[in-house]
């Protein structure tokens, strides 16, 4: 018979945690988290002509955007947009937004 070490039990929080970190699936989940955080991260009049689609591995955002003079007005805050994404816990989780025009 094997001889296994002993191993004390573990929170399956804990576990989940350390499993997603040696994978690498933590960040992926983070980027993913952009998208139902969308309204709360842009606020309601950006978040009602906007709809995030997707977030690639690289860290680039599709969003689609309502109209075209939206899409350019966008395009110039950008720049901020990505800072509120970005801030805290979410550093450096999303590199570039591609915004869509809305079909």
């Amino acid at each position: 018979m094997r001889d296994r070490k002993q191993r004390q039990p573990m929170v399956v929080g804990d576990a989940l945690r350390n499993y997603l970190a040696r994978s690498g699936l933590g960040r992926r989940l983070a980027q993913a988290q952009v998208i139902p955080d969308w309204l709360s991260l842009v606020g309601p009049q950006i978040g009602a002509v906007t709809h995030p689609e997707s977030v690639t591995p690289d860290g680039t955002l599709f969003v689609r955007v309502a109209t075209s003079a939206w899409m350019s007005e966008l395009q110039l805050m950008a720049p901020q947009i990505m800072a509120a994404i970005n801030a805290g816990r979410g550093a450096g989780r999303i590199r570039a937004i591609r915004w869509l025009l809305a079909r």
